[in-house]
């Protein structure tokens, strides 16, 4: 997927992530841009304290969310990071001549994203335009974009089937990974040398066609056993990638040649740029 997690406002990086289908900044970045300051972490502490007590938004907290996100040493830490809502909010208390242009500048990087919200097809074909521009093959973008309705579907299922939380989540996509390949994502990632890569960014059309019948064979079963809660998924998220496991298994025997490999396509990594 293309690499906007990173933008930039009059010169300043912002990093974001999408969660809960809409974007997240973080905080520490918005403050840095708006007030120059070079201790922006200390500013944004006391902040918090100032907005929660003396201006009475008490839902600060509960509207923050931290997650991780890249800093300037390449590593992942867990970030205080706010929706377009509670940034609009958080200008409110900042003295700065930048509030206005921000405010601006925030309304359009979060546009997009809400008409893919209101028009999936818009982000579909977005996808495909970005996929095309790093220079993938039509075969692989094929099967990527296919994963992609598979891994949706999958997730659905799970959230009408009592899965809420993000790690369980993560544990039951490791489950299903582990018995397709006989590696979690976290092992295969090590494996192909990647990074904070997106691991299925970097699969052979293989790997992506055995993921999805990983995926897909786990909805499957769970919709025939009407899985309910994480335990009965978890069994349902094995079995699923015992079926394509032991597809991987056959097919190497037949071919001779490992299904997981260590090539990948690592693109070059570009900063979206919106003044």
């Amino acid at each position: 997927m293309e690499d906007n997690t990173l933008i930039i406002f009059k010169g300043k990086n912002i990093r974001r992530l999408l969660y809960r289908n809409e974007w997240w900044f973080s905080v520490v970045d918005v403050v840095a841009a708006l007030t120059n300051s070079p201790r922006a972490r200390t500013y944004w502490t006391d902040l918090k304290r100032r907005v929660s007590e003396d201006e009475g938004f008490t839902e600060l907290h509960a509207k923050c969310v931290q997650l991780k996100l890249k800093s300037s040493d390449g590593k992942m830490y867990a970030t205080d990071c706010a929706n377009t809502e509670t940034l609009f909010r958080l200008i409110q208390s900042i003295p700065s001549p930048k509030a206005e242009p921000f405010k601006l500048w925030l309304a359009k990087v979060g546009y997009d994203r809400v008409k893919e919200i209101e028009d999936p097809e818009l982000a579909t074909k977005r996808t495909l335009d970005l996929y095309k521009a790093k220079g993938y093959s039509d075969q692989w973008i094929d099967a990527r974009m296919r994963g992609i309705a598979v891994h949706d579907k999958l997730t659905d299922e799970w959230d009408n089937r009592g899965i809420k939380e993000d790690k369980e989540y993560a544990i039951l996509t490791a489950e299903i990974a582990k018995a397709t390949f006989g590696m979690t994502p976290s092992q295969h990632k090590k494996y192909k040398g990647l990074q904070s890569e997106n691991l299925r960014d970097h699969m052979s059309d293989l790997e992506l066609i055995f993921s999805m019948l990983g995926e897909a064979s786990t909805t499957k079963i769970a919709r025939e056993k009407d899985a309910q809660g994480f335990k009965e998924n978890k069994d349902a998220a094995i079995r699923g990638g015992r079926v394509a496991g032991i597809a991987r298994k056959q097919l190497e025997l037949e071919g001779g040649e490992k299904v997981v490999s260590k090539d990948n396509f690592l693109p070059l990594k570009k900063t979206k740029k919106i003044q």
